[in-house]
């Protein structure tokens, strides 16, 4: 995390992974991501959620074209 790194909030983490606040708060209960706690609140970095998409991204099995479909 750097010093420019916006901290956000349960609910604004949730909204734009596109999930809801419950499975953010269990992400943090079991540990499965990094956050920061400031007395009571609990706050993700922006970079945190990118790291933690692109660590669960799967790449497709194929990336071209396959053989199918096409004229012999």
């Amino acid at each position: 995390m750097n010093q420019s790194d916006r901290l956000l909030t349960v609910e604004e983490a949730a909204e734009r992974l596109g999930t809801g606040v419950r499975f953010i708060r269990r992400l943090i209960s079991e540990r499965r991501i990094r956050y920061v706690k400031l007395g009571k609140h609990v706050r993700i970095a922006d970079t945190v959620l990118s790291a933690y998409v692109a660590e669960r991204t799967v790449e497709p099995m194929r990336t071209g074209r396959s053989g199918y479909g096409t004229a012999a």
